[in-house]
């Protein structure tokens, strides 16, 4: 694989001196084509040495149809346009130089890009389309690059579902994408066969296409099944909530309760639009779940379904899932009262030392805003080495968010810390400090912490970092 233009000036080289296109690159790796194209115009002795009366004189060489393959794909990267030109007419000769004409198409010179123009559609058919979908794609990304995605298109209209069946599994999402259109377009997959496509793609671009396009093709209530399991199913949660939405349409909204806890928020906001419709009160199913704070089987979504659609009041229900045994539980429900706007400062405090990362998370973010009112001491004790990364991590959140000297010592303190993440963290937070408008100028605590962090400023930024502070340098 050609990786950059280096490696496409490598290739030029040995291309130069007759080696075979084939051991040079790979031809389906349309990253070695481009690159080829830019190295071969970074060689640095392919002026003088490669055809060097072609570089002089304005009539091209009449020997042009005696290169072979090799010499064929450099001259169809060449710097002058008279030269790609000319190539082009060559180009016949070699299928496999094809890739080379598809990268002409967006050529600067407009001689140039006409004439490959009228080469591609006649040169491409629909195997070889398919095997250039992903150069052409790319190429497609830049000015001018329109007329071949086109040209692609027309070809693979006429291809079956079996042939385009290689381009739904490409590594590359732009081709799948493409392809999946070029389905739908053209009505060549079932409503299950889309159904499964939209669960087991990761591109969103491709779930939301095919999820759409497989409930939009459902005519026959029977066929409902075989697409909405595997869109209730699926992995994420894009995929997931339209087959909820879709349960409304189905018939069966009954079926969307148990999405009220889905561990997607956008899947529950679906379930709780579909039970709304057929008259339930979500608010009320999730009270019902909450109101046993020791149940091991409380779903996390329940717990913060219950803060998007409740109310102020429903705090109390969440309060005490603050010690439940499980942890997702426990931050789901610091999350609700964030949510609620009830968060209290000292009752939350205790779960900066929860040993489950995301409570410890979950509760720093809910205690940014009251950072100012804990105390400094204590919290400055979590960020010692003897404490679990993930609480001197939440405890330095903390005091960061405090500014002024809390800060500056909190982020001094921690600038040799074992944790090379925490230590780059404490750093950057040195080197942004400011000092506090209501801060008291001229602290020696502050001189002797910037001294300690003099290796992270320029001598210009110390300066002005003392100067603000009202302290010598």
């Amino acid at each position: 694989m050609l990786e950059d233009i280096e490696d496409g000036t490598a290739a030029a080289t040995r291309l130069a001196e007759g080696a075979p296109l084939h051991s040079t690159i790979d031809a389906a790796d349309p990253a070695d084509w481009l690159a080829l194209d830019a190295g071969v115009r970074e060689v640095a002795w392919y002026r003088s040495q490669f055809l060097p009366e072609w570089e002089h004189s304005a009539p091209l060489p009449a020997d042009l149809c005696q290169l072979g393959e090799s010499r064929l794909a450099l001259a169809l990267c060449h710097r002058d346009g008279r030269i790609r030109q000319e190539a082009l007419r060559q180009s016949v000769r070699y299928p496999r130089l094809l890739p080379l004409v598809v990268i002409r198409c967006t050529d600067w010179a407009g001689p140039v890009r006409e004439h490959a123009r009228q080469l591609l559609p006649d040169a491409l058919t629909v195997d070889s389309a398919l095997d250039l979908a992903p150069l052409i794609l790319r190429v497609g990304r830049r000015d001018r690059g329109a007329f071949g995605i086109d040209v692609l298109r027309q070809i693979l209209r006429q291809a079956s579902r079996g042939e385009l069946a290689v381009l739904f599994a490409h590594p590359d999402r732009t081709v799948r994408r493409f392809a999946y259109r070029l389905a739908v377009e053209g009505r060549l997959l079932r409503p299950a066969e889309l159904a499964r496509a939209a669960a087991h793609d990761q591109d969103t671009v491709v779930q939301d296409l095919c999820a759409t396009a497989a409930l939009a093709a459902l005519g026959d209530e029977d066929a409902y099944e075989d697409v909405l399991s595997p869109l209730l199913s699926a992995r994420n949660p894009r995929t997931r909530s339209a087959g909820v939405t879709a349960l409304r349409r189905a018939g069966r909204s009954e079926q969307a309760e148990p999405f009220l806890s889905d561990r997607s928020a956008l899947v529950r906001a679906c379930a709780r639009y579909v039970v709304r419709q057929r008259g339930g009160d979500p608010a009320a199913w999730y009270r019902q779940r909450c109101t046993a704070p020791d149940d091991p089987e409380l779903p996390p979504g329940a717990v913060i379904g219950l803060a998007e659609c409740g109310d102020r009041a429903d705090a109390g229900l969440l309060r005490p899932l603050l010690v439940h045994p499980a942890a997702r539980v426990r931050a789901r429900a610091v999350a609700g009262l964030r949510v609620l706007d009830c968060v209290d400062a000292e009752q939350l405090r205790p779960l900066l030392d929860d040993p489950a990362a995301g409570v410890v998370r979950e509760t720093a973010t809910a205690l940014l805003p009251s950072a100012e009112e804990l105390p400094a001491d204590w919290l400055l004790e979590h960020t010692s080495s003897e404490r679990p990364r993930h609480v001197r991590v939440g405890a330095f959140r903390l005091l960061d968010a405090c500014g002024g000297i809390v800060a500056l010592r909190a982020a001094a303190g921690l600038l040799e810390d074992p944790d090379i993440k925490l230590r780059t963290w404490a750093a950057q937070s040195v080197q942004r400090w400011h000092p506090s408008p209501d801060g008291r100028r001229g602290d020696a605590e502050v001189g002797e912490l910037l001294d300690r962090s003099r290796h992270l400023f320029s001598d210009h930024v110390l300066r002005r970092r003392t100067w603000e502070a009202g302290v010598d340098s």
